[in-house]
C-alpha cells in the first residue's frame, strides 16, 4: 500500500475503506478506487472519465493550467524546432532520443516500409468518387491486418516493432492515395530518397505530366504539424485505441479504431471546423459583427479555434505554430487569399481585445493549422487525415505500452442504470 492514503466513508453505515493514493513525475496525484466497489458495493461515477486515470503512463504529459507538453519529458517547444517527426516517433515509441545509428536505421526501415501492396488499389476503387478521406483511411488502415497476418503476434516485441514501422510507413501512402482518388488523380508512388514529410507532399501534388518541387518551407512546417499532433496524453482517439487494444485485438484494428475516433468534429475535425466558420463569417468586414456574436453568451456562434479545452492558459502549440503559420503564408504568396486574410484579421483581434485576452481566448493550434493546410492546397475535409498521420507514433507508443502493463485489463466501464426496473413480460393481446 502507498505511504498516503485517503479514507472514504459511507456515511449511512459508518464503513469505512482506506485507499492509496500514488504520485506520478508531474501533475496530481491520482486515489487508487479499485476497492471500493469490494468494501463498500459502490461504483465510482465520472461521466467522459475527465477526473479518472485509466492507466499509468510514460509517454506523454500535460499540464493545461501552466501550458506545458512533454513527449517522453522533453517540451515540445524543443522538438518542434529541433527535431524531425521520424526522430520524435523514434522518441515516443522506445523513450529516449535515438543516437545516429539508430536513428539512421529507424528511417531507413520507415522508408523501405511506404509501398503498399497493389491489390489496395482495388480497395480505393471500390469508394465512391466523394467518399470522405477519413471513411477511406479508417477502412484501409484497418485492412492491413488482411496482408500481414503473419507478423501479429502482439506478445512478440519483434512484431510489435516491424508493425509499428509498417504503419507509421503507411500512413502517408494511404492517405495520398485517398487524396488522390477524391480530386481523381493517379496514384503516386513514395520516393525513398525524399523525406518523411517531403515524400507525403510530392504524392499528394505530383503529377504525371509536370515535375514537381517540394518547396522546403512548406516540407518543414508540414513535418512540424505532424511533431505538434503526434501525441496528447489519455485524449479520446488515443484512450480509443487502448480499449480495443485491451482486447487483444491486432493493432491495424486498433490504430483504425483510433482513427474513427478522430473523424469526430469535437476531436480531430477541430481544425475543420476552423475554416468552416471562415467561410460562415464570409468577408472582413463582417469581422466585427461575427465578434460580437461570439461575445453574447445568448448566442450559440462560436470561434472555433481559440481557447482549448486542456490548455487553460495557452496552447504551447500555437506558439510554436504560429511563427510557422506566417512563414507560409508570405513564402508562398498566398497572403491575399481572402479566407486566409479574414483569418489573419480574426487573429489579430483575439490578441489584442480584452474580452479574448482576459479570458485566454488565444488561437490554438487548430486555427493555425487549418490555416496552414489550406495555404498548402490541401481541402478542408482531408486536414483531419492528416491530424491522424501525425497522431499515429502516439497511438502506437500508446497500444504498445498497454500491451506491455502487467496490470493492464481488457476496459470494462461501469454504469449508473437509469432504465426501466425489472419487470414481466406482457402478452401482445393484454397490452393497452
Amino acid at each position: 500500500m502507498s505511504e498516503k492514503t485517503v479514507t472514504l466513508t459511507d456515511n449511512s453505515t459508518g464503513k469505512s475503506v482506506e485507499l492509496p493514493v500514488y504520485q506520478g513525475t508531474h501533475g496530481p496525484e491520482v486515489i487508487d478506487i479499485k476497492n471500493v466497489y469490494g468494501e463498500l458495493g459502490y461504483f465510482t461515477y465520472d461521466a467522459g472519465f475527465t477526473s479518472t486515470a485509466s492507466c499509468k503512463s510514460d509517454v506523454t504529459f500535460i499540464d493545461g493550467d501552466n501550458g506545458v507538453l512533454l513527449y517522453r519529458g522533453y517540451p515540445i517547444e524543443h522538438l518542434a524546432e529541433k527535431s524531425s517527426f521520424l526522430e520524435v516517433s523514434y522518441l515516443l515509441l522506445h523513450g529516449e532520443l535515438p543516437n545516429k545509428a539508430e536513428l539512421d536505421q529507424f528511417v531507413s526501415s520507415v522508408t523501405n516500409h511506404t509501398m503498399l501492396n497493389e491489390s489496395l488499389k482495388d480497395f480505393f476503387d471500390g469508394f465512391h468518387y466523394n467518399a470522405h478521406p477519413m471513411a477511406m483511411l479508417t477502412g484501409v488502415v484497418g485492412s492491413l491486418s488482411a496482408f500481414y497476418h503473419g507478423e501479429l503476434d502482439i506478445n512478440d516485441p519483434k512484431n510489435r516493432e516491424l508493425t509499428a514501422h509498417r504503419v507509421i510507413a503507411k500512413m502517408p501512402t494511404i492517405a495520398a492515395a485517398a487524396y488522390k482518388h477524391l480530386v481523381g488523380e493517379p496514384f503516386v508512388y513514395p520516393q525513398n530518397h525524399l523525406s518523411y514529410a517531403g515524400n507525403l507532399l510530392n504524392m499528394l501534388f505530383s503529377r504525371p505530366t509536370e515535375k514537381y518541387e517540394v518547396n522546403p518551407v512548406a516540407e518543414r512546417a508540414l513535418d512540424q504539424l505532424l511533431i505538434l499532433h503526434a501525441d496528447h496524453e489519455q485524449n479520446a482517439s488515443t484512450s480509443t485505441v487502448r480499449l480495443a487494444g485491451s482486447t487483444g485485438t491486432n493493432p491495424f484494428a486498433a490504430i483504425s479504431a483510433g482513427c474513427a475516433a478522430l473523424w469526430g468534429p469535437a476531436h480531430g475535425g477541430a481544425n475543420e471546423a476552423v475554416l468552416n466558420m471562415l467561410n460562415e463569417i464570409g468577408d472582413v468586414s463582417n469581422v466585427p459583427k461575427f465578434i460580437e456574436k461570439a461575445k453574447d453568451k445568448n448566442d450559440p456562434f462560436r470561434l472555433m479555434g481559440f481557447g482549448h479545452r486542456v490548455y487553460k492558459n495557452f496552447d504551447p502549440r500555437a506558439t510554436i505554430i504560429r511563427k510557422t503559420c506566417h512563414e507560409v503564408l508570405e513564402e508562398l504568396g498566398v497572403g491575399k487569399d481572402p479566407q486566409l486574410e479574414l483569418a489573419m484579421e480574426l487573429e489579430d483581434i483575439a490578441l489584442q481585445d480584452e474580452y479574448f485576452v482576459e479570458r485566454k481566448l488565444y488561437p490554438n493550434v487548430d486555427f493555425y493549422s487549418g490555416i496552414i493546410y489550406r495555404a498548402l492546397g490541401i481541402p478542408t475535409e482531408f486536414f483531419t487525415v492528416l491530424f491522424a498521420l501525425g497522431r499515429t507514433p502516439g497511438w502506437l507508443a500508446q497500444w504498445m505500452e498497454m500491451v506491455n502493463d502487467p496490470e493492464q485489463r481488457i476496459g470494462r466501464p461501469r454504469q449508473l442504470y437509469t432504465g426501466a426496473a425489472k419487470r414481466d413480460y406482457v402478452p401482445l393481446d393484454q397490452r393497452s
